[in-house]
């Protein structure tokens, strides 16, 4: 099979499945997983699909954002250790904000011993702080019906008035060049905003979200240390290494 003819069918199943495995790869095309490996490198270089673990996926269009029902039934093993790795940074007496998200909210259950103080924008994580009995405050605005999160001036005015002592942040997308995206320029402000005045800033990104780009970057990858899990492809580990703080859980 040509080359041209290997990476059609590729993208094909990809567009019935949208996740395809190496040795599914391999099958279909009857070729060596060598071959399918250089395919799929020059078709993510190309732009066409993203690599993952094992395989490769659609790319997420930019304006893309699921719901918070569609994000919490993915990866939900793998969020949670994020979560406690992210928890574990969290000292008693510290000040600070929790994004919306179904990786930050994960976080939660890990505070039940600790003395802090929160601040979110996320409707979903205030019952749960409260039922804590963690001290809770909420930047109020408008409400987003899809990611639950406060959004807007209001949003923004209440929450310039706050100072962290470390800040966690989910995320959208994640490159090198881009940085971190989020689909949406407003939640991408208060993203921004909190992480300017937070001491250190974290975001939770499960391997899903390496090699994507989403509509608004926020930050450069170098501005937080990057908590992940042992899913992410290797070569980005080494490369991100370079620029920035990474934590990598095991799964």
């Amino acid at each position: 099979m040509l080359t041209i003819e290997r990476h059609q069918l590729i993208l094909s199943l990809l567009k019935d499945r949208v996740t395809v495995k190496i040795q599914e790869l391999v099958d279909e095309t009857n070729s060596s997983e060598s071959t399918i490996r250089r395919d799929l490198n020059d078709l993510e270089q190309a732009k066409k699909l993203k690599r993952i673990h094992g395989g490769a996926t659609l790319l997420q269009k930019k304006l893309d954002e699921p719901t918070i029902a569609e994000k919490t039934i993915k990866n939900s093993q793998e969020k949670k250790r994020i979560a406690e790795r992210a928890a574990s940074f969290v000292e008693d007496g510290d000040c600070i904000f929790l994004d919306a998200g179904t990786s930050t909210i994960e976080i939660i259950p890990f505070l039940k011993e600790k003395e802090v103080v929160v601040v979110t924008n996320g409707l979903t994580n205030i019952s749960a702080l409260l039922d804590l009995g963690i001290e809770t405050h909420v930047i109020g605005g408008l409400v987003k019906s899809g990611t639950r999160a406060f959004v807007g001036r209001s949003a923004i005015q209440t929450l310039e008035t706050f100072r962290f002592d470390k800040a966690f942040i989910g995320v959208n997308g994640v490159t090198l060049d881009d940085g971190y995206t989020t689909p949406d320029p407003e939640e991408a402000f208060i993203k921004e905003s909190a992480m300017k005045r937070a001491r250190q800033s974290y975001v939770l990104a499960d391997h899903s979200k390496f090699g994507e780009v989403s509509f608004c970057k926020f930050r450069n990858v170098e501005d937080a240390t990057l908590i992940t899990s042992s899913l992410i492809d290797e070569e980005y580990s080494r490369n991100l290494r370079k620029i920035t703080t990474l934590e990598v859980v095991s799964l």
